[in-house]
């Protein structure tokens, strides 16, 4: 990553930058919501399926087990009948949670700017 700002030199890290780091385990469609939602507490598979209802079972599924292998998310499994399965953030998935509520303030603000006002000049043409 090469750059003319001397605020932002091009990454030493030979592992990658390290924003490339955290977009390979928050980025994607799904994880932030799944995250943001996690922000709440501990939730059920079929709550995160009744809160994201775009998105599909296996999706779901993949998205969970890629956070929970990263170290961001943690699975509690119930030895019951039927079987019971509960995901929260870890501690170290906890450090995500300014970064989640900024995405958060930032996604409603371009809402405000950007999408009311796009909206506002289809509507006067």
């Amino acid at each position: 990553m090469k750059s003319n700002n001397n605020e932002y030199p091009s990454c030493p890290d030979p592992r990658g930058c390290p924003v490339e780091v955290t977009l390979e385990v928050v980025g994607g469609k799904w994880k932030g919501i799944i995250l943001y939602h996690l922000l709440s507490g501990t939730r059920r598979f079929n709550e995160f399926r009744r809160l994201m209802p775009d998105i599909t079972q296996r999706m779901l599924t993949l998205q969970l087990r890629e956070l929970e292998n990263d170290g961001v998310i943690h699975r509690e499994i119930y030895k019951e009948v039927p079987p019971k399965v509960e995901y929260s953030l870890t501690e170290f998935g906890h450090t995500l949670e300014p970064i989640i509520n900024l995405m958060r303030d930032w996604g409603e603000r371009y809402n405000q700017e950007i999408v009311n006002k796009r909206d506002i000049l289809v509507k006067v043409e």
